[in-house]
């Protein structure tokens, strides 16, 4: 049995956004076994101690690194279409063993060491999204993928 999983710091703020993850989660749910975890989000630090705050962010999403197979995104990551990222994720459930986590940055990104551990980076587009907006495109793909794969009809 597959497990997905994913990781991002912090909770979402926009309500809007924070809807449609909902929403998309639950139907993610519907397919397969889906955990999302909010892990520690960098508070009350300056941005212009980045590395700082990647740090603290870094530390609170590898807790919950363990055999899985991660998948950083990053805009410099593999593009692939909405058919190509369906038939990976096939791929991926069907040979690895390990749970497929995915992983998403703050609002400055990922801390180098995470990318490099990655065993795939992935970028959703060649554009810049806030990374509230990420993770709702990321859940919508993975939805879509999960659809294809159970041959069930994603309503357009």
């Amino acid at each position: 049995v597959m497990k997905l999983r994913i990781l991002w710091p912090g909770k979402t703020k926009n309500k809007e956004l924070r809807r449609l993850q909902e929403f998309y989660l639950e139907r993610i749910q519907e397919l397969a076994p889906c955990e999302l975890i909010e892990t520690r989000e960098a508070r009350g630090i300056e941005e212009k101690f980045e590395e700082r705050i990647k740090e603290v962010e870094a530390k609170g999403l590898e807790k919950h690194f363990k055999d899985d197979y991660i998948i950083c995104l990053f805009d410099e990551g593999k593009e692939m279409s909405s058919l190509d990222f369906a038939r990976f994720l096939e791929k991926l459930l069907l040979t690895s063993q390990r749970p497929i986590t995915f992983v998403i940055g703050g609002f400055l990104g990922l801390k180098d060491r995470i990318l490099k551990s990655a065993d795939t980076v992935l970028s959703l587009s060649k554009m810049t999204f806030s990374h509230e907006l990420c993770r709702v495109i990321l859940l919508e793909q993975i939805y879509r993928s999960l659809a294809h794969i159970r041959g069930k009809q994603y309503p357009k």
